[in-house]
């Protein structure tokens, strides 16, 4: 059997492993449209930060490929899938046919549509030729001004500042991470990062990137501007569905899967950032691990069922250990919200449950009991009778 791969991200790259650590005989070949072999992207904000060096950043070594015989073609994108004939054509013309085919190519930064944002040393960061014209830049121009207060933009925040850019984070949302947390835990993590020298502006929208052919700065629509000479979109991705759209495949906000992440044409498997799921596009790392894997078993005949992947992120922001999983911000009737806050320590907790079953949780300045939260959220353990002890340090978190 011959398996075609389009993307060597986490989802193609981890679907290979897969499949050759089971099947020592099927062939795979994967085409990247990136000129580099997988690497994780969390490497880059390391890499641009100056903690990780260009040859640590990648997972495997060139040898691992060839070892496992993973034929990896670089800088090769596909450029059309052709279902009906059962091949791929590729950069060049090549035509590829396939017993099996896995869409793994991902998403793509979705810069909003900003007066200005065509002007040079505007910059998003998706991949690693994105943080090596970034740091180029940086060089001369270090003031920085980030847009967007999620994951990415506080990340990349940190890391800018590390190699001692001035930097302001600028942030839609009355509080950042709006996605992983709630006001409370915003509002403690904007003073944790303040503390660290970033700039943090709140429930504002950006109307226009000043400058000539260069950034100079910004002006929001309150009519304030601030100076900047370098400026991040860390505003979102959006699933790549060009391929899967010209070649008929069901498509809404991703590539439509069924419970086996198989498309809509027979002999074609997707999985990754790019996909859909019922409602949920996932876009997570801990996701496209979990498709990764199942995907290559089903590829390979099997019927395993994906049931989805609780959302789960964990990061460290200004020395605040963070992670949040689960429902955190809960809408409509049913749930409990428990809270415990310790500014002065720089500790928020938070569960959320429905019908005494752990079903989100923050865990914000401390790792004790992470694990045991994370599981319970994943399993929705009920805990009625521990709820009111379960946010303390001194709990006997092996109960979970």
């Amino acid at each position: 059997m011959q398996v075609i791969i389009v993307g060597n991200g986490i989802a193609g790259t981890l679907a290979a492993k897969t499949l050759r650590e089971t099947d020592p005989e099927v062939g795979i070949e994967i085409f990247a449209a990136e000129p580099h072999l997988y690497y994780p992207r969390p490497n880059l904000i390391e890499f641009i930060a100056g903690r990780l060096p260009f040859d640590r950043l990648f997972a495997f070594p060139e040898k691992w490929y060839a070892q496992h015989r993973l034929e990896v073609h670089t800088g090769t994108p596909v450029e059309k899938l052709v279902p009906d004939e059962h091949h791929v054509l590729a950069a060049g013309g090549r035509r590829i046919p396939y017993d099996v085919l896995l869409l793994a190519n991902g998403a793509s930064a979705a810069p909003p549509p900003i007066p200005g944002a065509e002007k040079r040393g505007v910059f998003t960061l998706r991949t690693l030729g994105d943080a090596l014209a970034l740091l180029d830049y940086l060089k001369e121009h270090p003031r920085a001004a980030v847009l967007g207060g999620g994951l990415l933009g506080l990340e990349i925040a940190r890391a800018l500042r590390s190699r001692g850019a001035e930097v302001e984070v600028v942030e839609f949302f009355d509080y950042l991470l709006p996605r992983q947390l709630d006001p409370a835990g915003g509002a403690l993590l904007r003073r944790e990062i303040e503390k660290t020298g970033i700039r943090v502006r709140l429930g504002t929208a950006t109307d226009e990137i000043l400058g000539g052919t260069d950034v100079r700065g910004l002006r929001f629509k309150n009519g304030l501007t601030v100076e900047a000479d370098t400026v991040i979109l860390a505003t979102g991705v959006r699933p790549n569905l060009g391929l899967a759209r010209d070649a008929g495949l069901q498509t809404d906000r991703g590539v439509l899967v069924d419970e086996f992440l198989q498309t809509s044409r027979p002999r074609i498997f997707a999985a990754g950032d790019g996909i859909q799921r019922g409602d949920a596009v996932y876009g997570i790392i801990p996701a496209s691990f979990d498709q990764a894997r199942l995907v290559a078993a089903n590829i390979l005949g099997q019927r395993k069922v994906y049931e989805g992947t609780v959302p789960s992120n964990t990061l460290k922001v200004a020395g605040v250990h963070l992670t949040s999983v689960g429902t955190v911000n809960p809408q409509g009737p049913g749930f409990e919200e428990i809270r415990l806050e310790k500014p002065e320590e720089g500790i928020y907790k938070k569960i959320v449950l429905r019908n005494d079953a752990l079903v989100g949780a923050i865990w914000m300045g401390t790792k004790t009991g992470l694990s045991a939260i994370t599981r319970g959220v994943s399993r929705k353990i009920p805990v009625d009778k521990w709820k009111r002890d379960l946010l303390e340090e001194t709990f006997d978190f092996g109960l979970l």
